[in-house]
Parts: C-alpha cells; structure tokens; sequence
C-alpha cells in the first residue's frame, strides 16, 4: 500500500487520498459531501448544498484577480463500484487501498474511483490554495452521474455565478475535449412461469469470465467481450445441440460497464453430458480466437448444481431471443468526427431469477435523434417478446464549439507551459457538460483530465506523471482568465 498523499503534487493527493477513505458509491455520496461541506466551512469559503443534493463551494478571487471571469471547476463525487471475483470489499465501507506500480496509482481487484476523484481533488486543492492565482471560482461537485446523472439532471439554473466551466473528468493528457454523447438508459422486465425439472438431467452452473471490462463509452469501440452476449450465445448454440433448460442467469454488475463475468444455471440430459462438455472447450477455444489481442484471457468453466425447476420452454424461448438479438456495441460510426462513435449501445446487466427478468441497455450517441433512434429499436425488440419497456435518466450530448474561447485559451497556455501542441477531441461517453449546458447556455465548457485507465473496470489506474501536469496547467490556466468585459 501507498501513502497517496506523499506523491507529487501532495496538493492534489492528499485530497484524493481523503476520496479513497471514506466510501462513495453512486446515491450513496452523502456522508463524503458532508464531509467536504465541513471541510469547506472550516476555512471560511460559502458552500450551498442544492435540491438534488450538489454541493458547490465557492472562494474569492485572490488579490488582483477581481475582476476576472468566473471559472467553475467541476467534477463528480461518485464512483463506479466493481470488484474482481473473489475479492472481499464492501464498497459501502471499505477504502480503496491503491498500490504504486510503474509510475501508475493502480487498485488491483477494484475500481479505483480516479474517475472522477482526480478531478474532485484538483478543484479541492484551488479551494485549500493560498498560492494559486484567480478569479472568482466555484467548485461544483456532483452526486450520481455514474448512475444516471442525477444530480447533474437535478441542478438548478441560475445557482451557478461562472460564465466558463472546466469539466475535470477525461482521462487522456494532453487532449482537450469539446463535446460528448448523449444517452437514455432502457430498462426491459418479463415475468416467466416455471415447470418441474424432469428426472434424468444434470444441472450445472456455467461462466463467462476473464474478460477486461471497460467503459461502456470510452472503451465500446475496442471489440472487447461482452460476457452476457457471450453466454446468451453459448446457450443458444448448446439449445441446438441437446434438450438446454435454463434455471437462471446473471450478469454484469454496472450500466454503464461492459460486462466481465456472467453465469447461468442450467440442465441437460445426463447422457449428454460429454457432448455438452466438449461444446464448452470448443467454444472458450473459439471465443479466444476470436477476441485475441483484446480479450484473450476469457475462460469458459462449468460446476455441478442442483435445482427442481427451469422455465417453461416458450418463456425460455423469447427470452433467449431477444437476449440474443439486442444490440450490443457500435451501432455508426459518426460521419462529422473522423475516428469517432457515433451511436453504441451496451447490454449491461441481465439478471433471470425468482420468475422475473430484468435487463439494462445503455444507448449513447453524439446526436440526441441517434440515441432515440436506436432506443426505440430495442424498445420494438424487446416488446415483440412480451417484455415492458422503461426509458429513464435521458440526458442531452454536448455539441462541439470548436470557436470556444476557453478552449483557445487552453491551447495557447499548454503550448506556453509544455511546449507541445494539444489535441482536441469528442468523447463517445457521457460527460455533465451537455445537461448542465442546456441549463447554462451561455457557459463556455471545455474538459480535460490526466491520463487513466480501465474506468469502471478492476484494475483501474492513474498516471501519477500526468496528475501533476493537469495541475500546472489548471493552475496555468486560472491565472490566465481574462477579465470580464
């Protein structure tokens, strides 16, 4: 284990080092906010807590510094939660216990919450500053975006007091981001019957694993495995090989994740046993050909069960179907934005248990006709199998401005402080910039980040390097502001 606060800048880190202690789940983010409200308070700087529950903070321009534009520094408090297989951690009260390899802040069997907690700790540290330079700044700090983005939906207008806004939640040094997708989560349910499981059949329990995971946005276009496509695939290809029963099936853990890990419990004819086995060998045989260079090290296992029931043949039917055919990854390629996704969709979560169905897909496009396209497409997939079918917690892209002067003045202070030229991108994920946007259309928003890795997965890491870059140039930057006109 590290001491996170002795990496450099100690600025920054002994705040994040604060973030790893106390837990912070999505709609679970209370007890942190509290926390920073006191925190806030004790050095004299206003705190306003909103009606979704944001707390922003905001401090004084430093001496000379008045009559600068103000500046909000933004970044959510929540983190995705997920853990390797076998590994022990209660995210509701345990810490992230991060190790140091290569350079890189890593949590080995856990997410590691840099996103978005570098982000957090770098507004925090402007509030701690006495030697940082600027106007008048205020530092938002939202709850649930992981999980919807609540609380960036809930933000009042007109609360905010900055006409130019720095998102701090990308993850690539060095690149500079000017526009997001949008997206709507789909949520299907079904009720299912169940008959007693006939004499003769053996019952076991079957996994996808091994695979990496990943953003469902950031990382959809790099043809990683999904476990739950993938073990629907098993099962449909084992239903034309032997009498398959289906008990139940889960996988994956977060929306807004490519599943790693899923397993359904299921029957077959004993006499069948050796066939169905040599199917199994075949398949994780073929599944690592298949995904080689991204994915290779997925594993196919099975262990013996027991159970007395399965589910009726027409229920199994219609599920394993519209399981099978729903979409899953990038759906177009966006036509204004060279090298960039358009329109993905991420088959996140399926769970088959207790006679109910329930599966969450997470469509995403830069254009918010593409997000509605594709998810009346699943809606009409999934009603044709007698599911219902739930829209909620749509949010709005965030449309490029490649005219933005905060944008320009980014560029000019990176090539002042690193001598290099930046890039500009846009981001085939869901950053607040676009929902808080359509509630400030007259902030001008640029995002940017140090550069982490595995978002959303175990095994998720920052470069150390690069948080100290991001902080010379956020620093750079704030003393750069222009006065207001």
């Amino acid at each position: 284990m590290v001491d996170i606060a002795k990496l450099q800048p100690p600025e920054v880190w002994e705040h994040f080092q604060t973030l790893c202690e106390i837990p912070r789940p999505s709609k679970h983010e209370q007890a942190l906010r509290d926390y920073l409200k006191g925190w806030a308070e004790l050095r004299g700087l206003t705190s306003v807590v909103d009606a979704a529950g944001n707390l922003i903070v905001r401090k004084p321009a430093t001496p000379g510094m008045e009559n600068r534009v103000g500046v909000v520094l933004q970044g959510h408090l929540d983190m995705v939660c997920q853990a390797n297989a076998g590994t022990e951690h209660d995210f509701f009260k345990d810490p992230i216990r991060p190790v140091l390899k290569d350079g890189w802040l890593v949590a080995e069997n856990t997410t590691l919450g840099a996103d978005n907690g570098i982000g957090v700790a770098m507004g925090l540290a402007v509030l701690a500053s006495d030697d940082v330079v600027h106007g008048p700044v205020e530092v938002l700090m939202t709850l649930d975006e992981e999980a919807g983005m609540g609380g960036a939906l809930g933000l009042e207008p007109g609360l905010l007091q900055g006409s130019m806004m720095i998102n701090i939640d990308t993850e690539e040094w060095g690149e500079f981001y000017m526009g997001c997708a949008g997206g709507v989560d789909v949520n299907v349910t079904r009720e299912y019957r169940t008959r007693p499981l006939a004499a003769g059949y053996q019952v076991v329990k079957l996994y996808i694993k091994g695979l990496k995971g990943g953003h469902s946005g950031a990382d959809i276009h790099l043809g990683r495995g999904n476990a739950n496509k993938l073990l629907v695939r098993l099962l449909r290809e084992l239903e034309a090989e032997t009498d398959l029963q289906l008990l139940t099936f889960s996988g994956g853990t977060a929306r807004n994740a490519l599943a790693r890990e899923a397993t359904a419990t299921v029957a077959y004819p004993e006499q069948d046993a050796a066939r169905v086995a040599a199917k199994l060998d075949a398949f994780q045989s073929l599944l690592r050909f298949e995904l080689a260079g991204v994915d290779e090290g997925v594993s196919v296992l099975a262990e013996a069960t027991h159970s007395d029931s399965v589910l009726e043949k027409a229920d199994q039917a219609a599920i394993l179907a519209a399981l099978h055919a729903a979409p899953h990854g990038v759906k177009r390629m966006s036509q204004r934005v060279s090298g960039v996704v358009e329109t993905s969709n991420n088959l996140g979560v399926v769970r088959v248990e207790d006679g109910k169905v329930f599966a969450n897909l997470m469509v995403r496009s830069l254009l918010d006709s593409g997000t509605w396209m594709l998810a009346r497409e699943v809606e009409s997939l999934f009603g044709l199998a007698g599911f219902t079918v739930e829209m909620e917690g749509g949010y709005p892209g965030w449309a490029p401005n490649p005219q933005s002067p905060l944008l320009a003045l980014f560029q000019q202070v990176y090539q002042q402080e690193f001598g290099a030229e930046s890039g500009v991108q846009v981001i085939h994920a869901g950053l607040e910039c676009g929902i808080i946007g359509a509630k400030y259309p007259a902030m001008d928003m640029v995002s940017f980040g140090p550069t982490i890795r595995g978002a959303h997965a175990p095994g998720e890491r920052v470069e150390v390097e690069s948080v100290g870059k991001a902080w010379q140039l956020l620093k750079a930057v704030l003393a750069a502001v222009p006065a207001r006109i």
